[in-house]
């Protein structure tokens, strides 16, 4: 996957805007993705596990030296105990303006000022960098329709690649359907639920709560 050291939800973010009219992607769709991102890496990592359905810390200490998947899993630990589903959604926008933020930092996505009606300022973010995103976009249509065996695939490409046809974002929706694309998703499900314990469960009620916000969206096969 290009620009592989991006964090999953930063690559989510990328992927989920349009790169051939640049358009903001800031929506609670999008949103919703970018949070589920960030708490798949974190189950990925270990640092979030599964208690009975509750997202919870694995430990009080470690990090992951990300900005935005450090602050996600300080939040965990401060909050009460919610469920995976609750969390896609809870304070997102916290989430997604800090992967934004970050992804400004490091030249993927630029800020320009504004003034809408010429009097209130604001800021519009813009693509600096289209062709990464439309990279993202083909690699993850390339997962999902590709040739690749499924176990052949990252974890975290396979995440990608779910967790953007769960939304109905960043790629097309024949990538999907029919027997033969719900086969594929659920074949990288169960690939990106392998990376440790309880995983399939937690990327099933990710995928879930992303998919309820993506209705509008063809709806992907369950893993």
């Amino acid at each position: 996957m290009p620009n592989g050291s991006l964090s999953l939800p930063a690559r989510l973010c990328l992927l989920a805007w349009d790169p051939a009219g640049s358009t903001a992607a800031d929506t609670a769709r999008v949103q919703h993705l970018v949070r589920a991102g960030a708490l798949t890496e974190l189950a990925q990592q270990g640092l979030l596990t599964d208690d009975e359905g509750i997202a919870t810390p694995a430990d009080l200490d470690s990090r992951t030296g990300d900005a935005v998947l450090d602050g996600l899993l300080e939040l965990v630990r401060e909050s009460l105990p919610h469920r995976w589903r609750t969390w896609v959604r809870l304070h997102a926008r916290v989430t997604f303006d800090a992967v934004r933020e970050q992804l400004v930092a490091e030249g993927y996505l630029r800020a320009e000022k504004r003034r809408v009606l010429g009097v209130f300022p604001s800021v519009e973010y813009v693509l600096a960098r289209e062709a990464v995103a439309r990279a993202l976009r083909e690699e993850a249509r390339r997962v999902l329709e590709g040739p690749q065996p499924a176990g052949e695939v990252s974890e975290r490409d396979a995440a990608l690649a779910v967790l953007a046809a769960a939304a109905g974002l960043g790629v097309p929706g024949d990538a999907v359907s029919g027997v033969r694309g719900r086969e594929r998703v659920t074949a990288l499900t169960r690939r990106c639920a392998s990376a440790a314990p309880g995983m399939r469960k937690i990327v099933g009620e990710v995928w879930d709560a992303v998919g309820d916000e993506g209705a509008r969206a063809p709806a992907p096969a369950r893993g």
